[in-house]
């Protein structure tokens, strides 16, 4: 069942009236309302259309956050084969909010990590809602240590609203914990594709999605901190999350003018929510372009890597 926003009401009232007259046919033989179904069809079609031609960066933030949005595991299933999962950080404990193993991606072995939020409340809880705590970030670093032992290209998914910051993860460490992984994706000599599909909030992606290559759904966010954590600092008022999102430049589009990510990915009419498989279809020929741009580049990657973010930090101060 469609779990609607709420900008989406009026769709809501539209397609399920479309619903509605169809199950009324399906109950009474010889009623014949598909002239009138399709008519309300259209009218659906125009106003989804309308609804996502400008969408407002609050609005993107709501479409970033849907829970029908395909997350992590359904991407591996979808894109990778040979999905070997590998657990644990070797030092406290196996953190579910982010998963990774070896793979095959179009026949090319790899290494996939990525944030999981879960699908349904238990396994939200199970994944903590993709909020990493320190030994997720510790088990990233190894799976990319192991990715540049072997000369394995690394592929990371981003969606989490931003690492735990509970009191039993500070005391292990989360702030060293995302300070290293985001080191270590700098000090790593394979190719680094790194994918935000969801949300990308705060140093909890940074962790990941230091890459050679930054991807980012149409209507996923990147931002150093969530539109209501800013409005609660900003203006103490949590309700003002609209005018921190419009601030906070966290929308795919305003990213890519900046500089700070390479490509936006084209979701489905209505977002990924609506048409799942297309929109993994999309980010897989995504990956796919980027991984062929970085073959063969292996030699300089890491001191271009190192002077891609090191130029954003100049063009900041710059300006």
């Amino acid at each position: 069942m469609m779990t609607y926003l709420e900008f989406e009401k009026p769709l809501a009232e539209i397609e399920g009236k479309a619903e509605e007259l169809r199950a009324m046919a399906r109950k009474s033989e010889g009623m014949d309302v598909e002239k009138e179904a399709a008519a309300l069809d259209k009218k659906a079609a125009d106003l989804l259309r309308d609804l996502y031609k400008n969408l407002d960066p609050w609005r993107k933030c709501l479409v970033a956050r849907h829970p029908d949005r395909p997350h992590c595991k359904d991407y591996i299933e979808a894109l990778f084969t040979e999905y070997t999962p590998l657990a644990g950080d070797r030092n406290f404990a196996d953190d579910h909010a982010v998963m990774g193993g070896l793979a095959r991606f179009n026949d090319t072995p790899v290494v996939v990590i990525g944030h999981e939020k879960g699908h349904d409340t238990k396994t939200r809880i199970e994944h903590n809602f993709g909020m990493a705590r320190p030994e997720g970030y510790r088990k990233a670093i190894r799976l990319m240590e192991l990715a540049d032992r072997f000369g394995l290209p690394v592929i990371t998914l981003i969606d989490t609203p931003g690492a735990y910051p509970g009191k039993g993860a500070e005391e292990r460490g989360q702030s060293e914990a995302i300070a290293r992984s985001t080191m270590k994706c700098l000090e790593i000599k394979v190719p680094l594709i790194s994918v935000v599909i969801g949300e990308g909030g705060s140093g909890g992606a940074v962790a990941f999605a230091t890459g050679d290559r930054v991807a980012m759904l149409e209507h996923s966010i990147y931002s150093v901190i969530s539109p209501e954590g800013c409005a609660s600092i900003l203006w103490k008022d949590a309700e003002k999350m609209r005018e921190a999102a419009e601030s906070l430049r966290l929308t795919a589009q305003d990213l890519l003018k900046l500089g700070v990510i390479d490509r936006i990915v084209t979701e489905p009419l209505g977002g990924a929510q609506r048409d799942p498989g297309a929109a993994i279809a999309a980010v897989g020929s995504e990956i796919a372009l980027l991984l062929d741009d970085l073959r063969g580049k292996s030699a300089d990657l890491v001191s271009a890597r190192r002077r891609k973010y090191l130029a954003m930090g100049a063009k900041g101060l710059a300006a």
